[in-house]
């Protein structure tokens, strides 16, 4: 049996859970989470406990029983705590703004790039080179990160680029180094 399968799921105090079928509705302080989960998987709410049980020991069973609780365990955290995400941006003149619901990027090319914020997702900035993501949705925070991300990747010979917070960058040395 999966071990984080087997791990029951603990709903903390001023958090609400439904269960209507394979639809799972979590409500808590930061906001609502729902999502439907696979229909062979069976998600029962005991007290304060929701516990996930497979059909079988087929392996797509077992790959699901494991991701299953894990989205759960993460709507609940998603609306307690929250996520966040960070990225920083590295190089002369890389520099973010928000204006409205629009993220504006200098990142060395010819034009600024204009990135529309998502619904469910804010951003903070912490000064013109450090950028806070905020959401419920872990799924969702991490593909913003993503996105923006691509815009620029980190470059091996510099560094210069967009990277997440703590990120290591591999370096290379260039063609003249021995």
């Amino acid at each position: 049996m999966s071990r984080i399968g087997k791990k029951a799921v603990e709903i903390p105090s001023g958090v609400e859970a439904t269960i209507q079928g394979s639809t799972i509705s979590i409500k808590g302080p930061k906001g609502t989470m729902q999502r439907s989960v696979s229909p062979h998987m069976s998600v029962t709410k005991e007290g304060q406990l929701i516990t996930v049980t497979r059909p079988s020991d087929a392996n797509q069973m077992r790959a699901l029983h494991g991701v299953t609780r894990t989205v759960i365990a993460n709507m609940v955290t998603g609306v307690t705590k929250g996520f966040e995400k960070g990225l920083e941006l590295v190089g002369v003149g890389y520099k973010a703004q928000l204006q409205g619901n629009v993220l504006v990027m200098s990142l060395g090319f010819s034009h600024p790039i204009h990135f529309p914020i998502p619904e469910g997702v804010s951003i903070k900035l912490d000064g013109p080179t450090a950028i806070k993501i905020h959401g419920i949705d872990k799924a969702l925070v991490g593909q913003v990160a993503a996105d923006l991300r691509d815009l620029r990747k980190p470059e091996p010979y510099k560094g210069k680029g967009v990277k997440y917070a703590g990120e290591k960058v591999r370096r290379k040395e260039g063609k003249t180094g021995k």
